[in-house]
């Protein structure tokens, strides 16, 4: 039985916007919380230094993590002001090439990527 799809994303926080990022992240989980309701894990962690967030996200399957980019899409939400840009992802799960697409146009072209697709054990609460 394959494992949950999760996708944790680094993205660097912009000069003096820290505070800013502070402020804008109870909203937006609670945007994502009304809007994503087969989302099983949405979590932002702020590195020791201040200088990045990682976002880890728990999802029941792929299709979830696709529903998830249009809901960032179409919510005209926009994290620029705050976050610099992604500078690592990582993917624990298979993901479909729509899904590649859609990570490689939101964080761009040569962020370096890793797949771990072979789930060997392990559950979710």
């Amino acid at each position: 039985m394959p494992g949950p799809f999760i996708v944790v994303a680094t993205n660097k926080i912009r000069q003096g916007k820290l505070e800013a990022e502070r402020q804008r992240v109870p909203e937006w989980i609670d945007f994502i919380r009304s809007n994503e309701p087969r989302l099983l894990a949405f979590h932002e962690y702020l590195s020791e230094d201040g200088s990045e967030v990682e976002f880890l996200q728990v999802h029941p399957d792929t299709d979830s993590f696709e529903n998830h980019m249009r809901v960032v899409e179409s919510s005209g939400r926009s994290y620029t002001e705050t976050l610099e840009g992604t500078t690592n992802i990582r993917i624990y799960g298979t993901p479909s090439t729509a899904i590649l697409d859609m990570l490689s146009q939101a964080a761009g072209s040569g962020v370096p990527t890793t797949i771990l697709p072979e789930h060997l054990g392990g559950f979710t609460r």
